[in-house]
């Protein structure tokens, strides 16, 4: 009898293989090359090198818009902004009313709410883990209003505009401020045996890049400029709270049967004559806004790898609900990342980009500024003349562009009217995808 009491107590001690825990790991304005793992020369990222190289890694993927609160309904949603009609960061301005005080107007909070109506619609991640059991906890970045909108159980945004909610409002306060949300909920959950799923979101290293100087003291040196020093060490104070939480998972003996994901929202490259960015990253449709690295790992079931083919954040919730053990709805177009059989058959990668402010929301169709396409190492680019601002992007996104990225990585020769057959098939695929 005491040894079938010791087994039961083992059984219940004993962590859940069949539902992992995940901690999904979201970085905000983030260019692609800047990590150590993806060959920047000054950068310091030992946390995340670590994670790639224990890691299933994606050097090419993609994000499905190059602004952030699409981007993120797409990572959360497994469906691209024109299904989810989550297309900008905020509806459009009341006529006549100052941007400062529009959160001030009935009509404009009208539509907000609109908005996080469309988001509640949708399959979403820790809606759908729920229905496993898990407890799922948002922090960071956030434009859904409440974290009870994305489906989540727990979480820190309270999105209430009358104390100040947009984008996130306390959630921010992660990583800049303290972890200590996410590792209680963390152990309250370990406590009392249930899976977890963890959105961190830190807007780091999203300006202000205001970074301790014992992370800027390392690149006043040899950066171009001061505005430049001051990002890349928010890349590496945003490196380090990655590292408190994996290290967290290891003291806790949660490491070989959690999944961690890595991705960044969308890129940034950042101008070295001021504190904002470069026109060819956050907003637009080259690889400077749209390209992250993504990363999987799953210590129990899969050893590091890097896999060449281009994917994309679509992917990355139907790979988490299947590693779950949840079915995939039929809204989800992307694949199982962790299947190499999927990934011999992924095709092409897709999307598009759009105003900050939504002209309609609607119609997605009226706030598209670019659509792509990602097949091999040819990238195409479409731009809608009614919306894209031609002042601000001489000599570039004009008309339609092609690269080839194999050999121009940086998007510098539009091959468009020297490939015509190879832009002519990559139309195709875009008109089959989405046709605005």
């Amino acid at each position: 009898m005491h040894a079938l009491w010791l087994l039961a107590l083992a059984a219940c001690a004993a962590p859940d293989v069949t539902r992992p825990n995940v901690l999904l790991i979201i970085s905000d304005d983030q260019g692609w090359t800047d990590y150590g793992f993806m060959g920047h020369k000054s950068v310091k990222t030992p946390h995340l090198d670590k994670l790639a190289s224990e890691s299933r890694v994606f050097p090419r993927g993609y994000a499905t818009s190059s602004l952030c609160c699409p981007s993120l309904a797409a990572i959360l949603t497994g469906r691209y902004p024109h299904q989810t009609k989550i297309t900008g960061n905020e509806p459009p301005s009341p006529v006549g009313i100052p941007k400062a005080n529009r959160y001030q107007d009935a009509g404009f909070l009208a539509q907000i709410n609109r908005l996080n109506g469309f988001l509640a619609e949708q399959p979403r991640i820790p809606a759908l883990l729920g229905s496993r059991g898990y407890r799922s906890f948002q922090a960071g970045k956030w434009w859904g209003g409440s974290f009870r909108t994305g489906g989540f159980t727990d979480g820190m945004s309270h999105g209430d505009p009358a104390r100040g909610g947009r984008h996130g409002d306390t959630g921010l306060e992660i990583g800049r401020k303290t972890l200590e949300p996410i590792t209680r909920f963390m152990d309250r959950s370990q406590a009392d045996g249930a899976p977890f799923f963890v959105w961190y979101a830190p807007m780091m290293p999203h300006s202000p890049h205001n970074p301790p100087e014992r992370f800027l003291a390392a690149h006043r040196a040899t950066a171009a400029s001061i505005h430049e020093a001051r990002y890349l060490a928010m890349c590496a104070w945003f490196d380090e709270t990655c590292g408190q939480l994996l290290g967290h998972l290891d003291s806790k003996g949660l490491k070989e049967n959690t999944i961690v994901v890595y991705v960044t929202d969308n890129g940034w490259i950042q101008d070295p004559k001021g504190p904002g960015y470069r026109l060819d990253s956050k907003q637009s449709q080259y690889d400077g806004g749209l390209r992250t690295p993504i990363m999987v790992r799953w210590p129990s079931k899969m050893g590091a790898s890097k896999i060449q083919t281009p994917v994309s954040t679509i992917d990355l919730a139907p790979t988490i609900l299947k590693a779950c053990g949840v079915s995939v709805p039929e809204g989800m177009s992307g694949v199982d990342l962790l299947s190499d059989q999927a990934l011999a058959n992924h095709g092409p990668v897709m999307g598009s980009c759009y105003l900050h402010d939504s002209v309609d929301i609607d119609r997605p169709s009226a706030s598209w500024t670019y659509r792509w396409v990602v097949d091999g190492n040819f990238k195409r680019i479409v731009s809608n003349p009614l919306t894209v601002n031609r002042e601000n992007k001489p000599g570039r996104g004009l008309g339609p562009e092609l690269y080839q990225l194999d050999v121009d990585a940086f998007e510098e020769s539009n091959l468009n009217k020297s490939h015509m057959n190879v832009a002519a098939r990559l139309d195709g695929i875009l008109d089959r995808w989405w046709k605005p």
